[in-house]
């Protein structure tokens, strides 16, 4: 079975997330968005060690720790699918937008695509390449554990924007019911922001693409 932690960081709140396998106390660190030594303390706490670094997109308040985490810690970084390279390219760039410091462009030592598998321990996380939010979105999914670290494809009642460069809502909206609700009702997710929902309960009222919302569009209503 596989543990999690949130740690909010940077001023979006971004829910940087500590995976570990119960096993072993071995840890991944999902989407170092800054705030390093909040999330490095947090791992000490638990008595952790991190062994890499998941990223689901290449936006900065996700990924602008990333490089300057796997030298502190030695470790090697995996994600996201390659599509999101130019976010993370401009990663300089994207902190004079949103008023961000110290982000930094990486190059991933593994880019990620559908169907494969990362370990953290003995545990094994399913890869899926969810795009719409980013080209080259990627979440994460622990079978067994009946969790999954979606990023930012969807909220507690909400969904991801489409508004950024190379985003697409209904790739998005796709991406959400076709790859993520199959996955099971009583899987639990962590979003990018915000507080742990469930595919079930998104799927019965998520006001963007849960059953109602979709048939209504459907329907013509």
């Amino acid at each position: 079975m596989i543990e999690s932690h949130i740690v909010p960081v940077t001023g979006f709140a971004q829910n940087c997330s500590i995976l570990w396998c119960i096993a072993t106390r071995r840890a991944a660190i999902v989407d170092p968005g800054g705030d390093l030594d909040r999330v490095l303390a947090a791992v000490a706490s638990l008595g952790l060690t991190v062994e890499k670094i998941l990223i689901t997109h290449g936006h900065i308040d996700h990924a602008g720790g990333t490089a300057e985490l796997a030298r502190k810690l030695g470790v090697p970084i995996e994600g996201p699918h390659e599509d999101d390279r130019f976010w993370i390219d401009n990663m300089v760039q994207q902190g004079r937008m949103f008023g961000f410091s110290g982000g930094e462009p990486f190059e991933p030592d593994r880019w990620l695509h559908d169907g494969d598998h990362v370990t953290v321990g003995e545990m094994r996380l399913d890869v899926l390449h969810t795009p719409g939010h980013t080209p080259g979105h990627v979440i994460f999914h622990q079978a067994e554990s009946k969790l999954a670290i979606v990023g930012d494809v969807l909220f507690a009642g909400s969904i991801g924007r489409t508004d950024f460069p190379r985003g697409d809502h209904a790739t998005l909206v796709r991406s959400i019911r076709e790859k993520l609700f199959p996955l099971g009702d009583d899987v639990s997710f962590i979003p990018g922001h915000g507080p742990m929902s469930s595919f079930g309960r998104e799927r019965k009222s998520n006001p963007y693409v849960g059953d109602a919302a979709v048939s209504g569009r459907v329907d013509g209503r």
